[in-house]
C-alpha cells in the first residue's frame, strides 16, 4: 500500500528481493534508481496522474530525469522492509524538483534529489499542462517538512 499524506510526502513501502541484490546480499546500486523511480510513480498516481494517459493525450507527454544527485549512505540487505520516501516540492516551467529518500525503519540508507522534465514525444521540454498542474499543486510540500519528516522518530 502506498500513502500520500496530507503535507504532500509519499511512503511506498519496498520489500528487497534475491533479484534485487549482488552476490553478498546487499542491493546493488542501481536497484536504488528502481525503486525511487516506483516512489515518483505512485506518487503521481495518488495525485489522479498516469504515465500511459499522458502519452495518449492529443499531445503526448512524459517525465524525464534532467538531474539526479545521489547519497549512498548505508546498505539495504536481502529480505529488508525499504519506505521509500518522496516529495515534490516545486514546478517551473517544464521542470519538477522532488527529494526522495530510502529508509529502513528510521535510518535513511539513500537520498537523492531529483530534477525531472516534462517532455513531448518528440523529447522537447513542454510546460507541464494547467490540468497536471492543477493535480500536482495540492500536494507539493516544502523541503523543511521533508526533513522534518525523514527525522521524526
Amino acid at each position: 500500500m502506498n500513502d500520500l499524506s496530507q503535507n504532500g510526502i509519499h511512503r511506498l513501502p519496498v520489500r528487497v528481493y534475491y533479484e534485487d541484490t549482488d552476490f553478498s546480499g546487499v542491493v546493488y546500486h542501481a536497484n536504488y534508481l528502481r525503486f525511487a523511480e516506483r516512489g515518483r510513480s505512485e506518487f503521481l498516481h495518488a495525485c489522479g496522474i498516469h504515465h500511459a494517459e499522458l502519452f495518449n493525450r492529443p499531445d503526448p507527454l512524459a517525465f524525464t530525469v534532467v538531474t539526479m544527485n545521489i547519497d549512498f549512505l548505508s546498505p539495504a540487505k536481502i529480505d529488508d522492509k525499504l519506505d521509500v520516501i518522496s516529495a515534490y516540492l516545486s514546478i517551473k516551467g517544464a521542470r519538477l524538483l522532488i527529494k526522495q529518500a530510502i529508509m529502513l525503519e528510521r535510518k535513511i540508507l539513500w537520498r537523492a534529489d531529483v530534477t525531472v522534465a516534462c517532455i513531448s514525444a518528440t523529447g522537447r521540454p513542454v510546460r507541464m499542462p494547467n490540468d497536471v498542474l492543477s493535480l500536482l499543486k495540492p500536494h507539493l510540500t516544502q523541503e523543511e517538512d521533508f526533513l522534518n519528516f525523514l527525522d521524526k522518530p
